[in-house]
């Protein structure tokens, strides 16, 4: 039909965006108005799909390693280290005299000592899965964390290799050894479909 009104459509987010910026000269206003003419399509061609794609922004996630280190703060010098440690020990040796002093048959703490360390791990250990648990009820298991303090002992054997006596370097890797294996078994039974956690060992 020819009387029908011919009309023309205007795309105003692109002058809309154009005004915002003021920065668009006049030559470029020119050239892509050309430009769209010349990628206009053939009006008997009938409607086709037009796909308007934003930029992408690309977000960087995480903050460059170098920048992550620079935030920590410096470490102390050896005097603060050393005036700390003084002051850490006089104040745990008044604690100690008050504990003593309301209880007067108690003896004096004996000195922390590797042995002392890879012992608590290894009882945290075996607790997490399910040893010492009262017979009756059914333990709880907590099998991640008990990865966790395996991993931990095996990051204390790996840090300290070389730097331990015999019998601390055999006492930290049958503790990792012990704990290792009960794992395996743990894991093994409960990854099974249709067994429940097994019974804490006595």
């Amino acid at each position: 039909m020819s009387d029908a009104p011919k009309f023309e459509v205007i795309d105003r987010r692109k002058l809309k965006a154009q005004e915002e910026q003021g920065s668009t000269s006049a030559p470029e206003l020119d050239a892509e108005k050309e430009k769209e003419v010349q990628q206009a399509p053939d009006p008997s061609a009938g409607p086709r799909l037009v796909k308007n794609e934003a930029p992408r922004e690309q977000v960087e996630l995480q903050e460059p390693e170098d920048l992550q280190h620079s935030e920590m703060p410096a470490a102390p010098t050896a005097e603060e280290s050393s005036k700390q440690k003084a002051a850490y020990d006089a104040s745990a040796q008044r604690l100690e005299d008050l504990v003593r002093a309301q209880n007067p048959a108690a003896g004096a703490q004996p000195p922390v000592s590797f042995e002392q360390l890879v012992q608590q791990f290894y009882v945290s250990g075996l607790i997490q899965m399910g040893a010492g648990t009262p017979e009756g009820p059914q333990p709880r298991v907590d099998i991640m964390g008990a990865r966790n303090t395996i991993d931990l002992i095996g990051v204390l054997a790996e840090k300290t290799r070389g730097n331990l006596s015999h019998t601390e370097d055999r006492m930290l890797q049958a503790a990792l050894y012990e704990l290792r294996m009960a794992f395996l078994e743990l894991s093994g039974m409960i990854s099974m479909p249709g067994v429940p956690p097994p019974s804490a060992k006595r």
